[in-house]
């Protein structure tokens, strides 16, 4: 394992731990909405603050790039991407699917992402050319990794992939292709399901980069595929497909605008 990444896995574990304080009392936690529409609570602000304080301390020369309070630090080439709660949505519900990210890009490719289910006790973590990986959390830290792999065999035909949808709401911008394929409900956060194997595409239909980050390299280390709807592959604002293999997301991209059309770059595979 890099250093970078067990300084990601640190911070988004400091993180999670301080999302579960909140998350157990989330029925009195008051919320507010932000310029786009989206919901943000003093929980969201108070991870992301926890997560910059680990990444400042182990590399104080690296940017930072947050959700809630922006971006820090001087043009190094590095620059860590933080969601500290992504879903707040679900979060605020009571729902126990919601995330923190940590990701770190490297001359604009990301090189290390952690992905944490903190409610769930699960955690998910790659760093580039290393695969990726699973396990739980147990007295604050990682236990049981398992190396994890997209579906196995032949690709299907788009008509009999399945397909998970990210958020609930908002589903427009997949709308052709949800009518197309498999779409299945998600007990987990879909993009972790196709990096696991048990979806073979995962769409999220809105985001900005620190949505996509840490996830768009996991599942590129567990052998799938990421792309923006615009067909980019480095993630970036707009919407996302995830997928098993490049023949099913390139697929699936002519049903979301992209026209089938991958360009700029890759997540770093």
């Amino acid at each position: 394992m890099t250093e970078d990444l067990k300084i990601a896995q640190t911070a988004a574990l400091a993180g999670a731990e301080i999302a579960l304080q909140h998350f157990a009392a989330v029925a009195d936690l008051p919320r507010e909405l932000k310029a786009d529409g989206s919901v943000v609570t003093v929980a969201d602000r108070a991870v992301e603050t926890a997560i910059r304080a680990v990444l400042g301390e182990a590399r104080p020369d690296d940017a930072i790039l947050g959700e809630e309070h922006g971006a820090t630090g001087s043009d190094s080439g590095r620059r860590w991407i933080i969601d500290p709660i992504d879903g707040t949505a679900l979060f605020v519900e009571g729902d126990d699917r919601w995330l923190v990210l940590v990701a770190l890009e490297e001359q604009g490719a990301i090189t290390a992402g952690v992905a944490v289910v903190p409610a769930r006790s699960r955690v998910w973590w790659a760093a580039l050319g290393t695969g990726a990986y699973e396990g739980s959390l147990r007295d604050s830290g990682i236990v049981d990794p398992v190396r994890i792999s997209v579906a196995g065999g032949a690709s299907p035909a788009l008509d009999a992939a399945t397909l998970g949808v990210v958020p609930d709401w908002g589903r427009e911008p997949a709308a052709a292709l949800i009518a197309r394929a498999d779409e299945r409900p998600w007990p987990l956060h879909p993009p972790l399901l196709v990096a696991r194997g048990d979806l073979d595409l995962a769409a999220q239909t809105s985001g900005q980069i620190w949505d996509f980050a840490a996830t768009s390299l996991i599942v590129a280390e567990a052998g799938g595929v990421y792309a923006g709807f615009d067909g980019n592959e480095r993630p970036g604002p707009g919407a996302s497909i995830f997928a098993r293999s490049r023949e099913l997301r390139d697929e699936a991209l002519k049903f979301v605008g992209g026209g089938g059309t991958v360009r700029n770059g890759s997540t770093g595979r």
